[in-house]
């Protein structure tokens, strides 16, 4: 018999995969090659496409990966009663890991049936696949963060389970400082807090990244008691703030016609930057704010789609872009503002019927996931 579903959290799955896609639709539009992915370089071609990388990336989308953190933390810390890792380990990476690899082996192979990569770099990523993502398969870089969560939950869990209110928040503090780091980088200095060429950890290392997330989510299931009424009228103030900040950093760097660092462009984008953060957090308050006692069958079917969507979209979403964009991205089939969000909502519902199709096959939990 299947566990009672938490409504809010199918809603959260299924939105912040759309996110995603929307993310990559845009980047379309200031890749400074034809890969369609944003690289090392960015160029916008125009004021146009700098307004609307800015506001679907930016301001829209960008809480898409750390929602899925919260997610995976809300539902997972603490363990079980009497849940050992291995036990965990086993569960978790038993329903992750097949599919994973079997994706970068079609990342590896599959691009060869159109011609979008040779033999040698096929081979090439093949042999990289036990240390990283393939080149074609950039947004596989998520997989590892949310190993390394479910790496360190067994170890946090117990903390998590005996910790107070007040103790949670003292280490949420030092995350949310921590959030600072990327821009005292960029703008005060290159080694911070004790980093060096010789130590590339600082003062607030175990304190930071991902980990804040999980015991944010923590901390709002088990110790935020805050009315209906707050949680919206905080989460929709801090997402807005959060969403406009980051998409106005983009607009900031993004000057048309010049050819400019993505890490430079995309200097506020970081998903443990204080904005997306402070973004993540509203629009996590406002969802949980949904009392429905059921989700409509769809949301829930994709809700557990949403896993085998992720890891396939990339196959769907670079033909749909280059089909609308036609090759120019100032002037595509249809105007920019339109041409990202139909580029990801086309790519979203050819990964929700191939997933659907693919989980009638016997064993197909190994390939997607469900």
């Amino acid at each position: 018999m299947e566990k009672q579903r938490i409504v809010f959290i199918d809603y959260i799955r299924v939105i912040a995969c759309f996110l995603v896609m929307l993310v990559h639709a845009s980047e379309n539009f200031y890749a400074a090659d034809s890969s369609g992915l944003a690289g090392n370089m960015s160029m916008l071609a125009n004021e146009a496409n700098r307004f609307w990388v800015a506001f679907y990336d930016g301001t829209v989308a960008r809480t898409c990966v750390p929602l899925f953190i919260i997610v995976s933390a809300f539902l997972l810390v603490p363990m079980k009663p009497g849940q050992t890792m291995g036990e965990f380990y086993k569960k978790r990476f038993l329903r992750i890991l097949p599919p994973m690899f079997i994706f970068m082996l079609i990342y590896c192979f599959l691009p060869l049936a159109w011609g979008a990569m040779t033999w040698e770099q096929s081979l090439s990523d093949l042999k990289k696949i036990p240390f990283n993502f393939p080149s074609m398969a950039g947004h596989l870089w998520f997989m590892y963060p949310l190993i390394s969560l479910y790496l360190i939950i067994p170890v946090v869990s117990p903390w998590l389970e005996k910790s107070s209110a007040k103790e949670e928040l003292t280490f949420i503090g030092l995350f949310v400082l921590s959030t600072f780091i990327p821009w005292l980088h960029r703008f005060v200095s290159e080694e911070l807090w004790g980093e060096c060429f010789w130590n590339g950890f600082t003062a607030l290392w175990y304190c930071s990244g991902y980990l804040g997330y999980l015991v944010l989510a923590h901390y709002i299931r088990y110790h935020l008691g805050w009315e209906r009424k707050k949680k919206l009228l905080i989460g929709w103030s801090s997402f807005i703030v959060g969403a406009i900040f980051t998409g106005w950093s983009f607009y900031l760097k993004g000057t048309p016609g010049q050819l400019i660092s993505t890490p430079d462009l995309e200097w506020s984008w970081q998903f443990c930057t204080p904005n997306v953060l402070l973004a993540t957090f509203g629009l996590f308050l406002v969802f949980s704010c949904i009392e429905r006692k059921e989700a409509p069958a769809i949301v829930t079917s994709l809700s557990k789609m949403s896993f085998g969507m992720y890891l396939m979209h990339l196959l769907f979403l670079a033909p749909i872009a280059s089909w609308i964009i036609g090759g120019d991205v100032v002037s595509p089939a249809i105007p920019v503002w339109a041409a990202i969000p139909a580029i990801a909502v086309l790519t979203f519902l050819c990964c929700a019927v191939t997933t659907k199709i693919l989980s009638f096959i016997p064993g197909s939990k190994w390939v997607i996931g469900c």
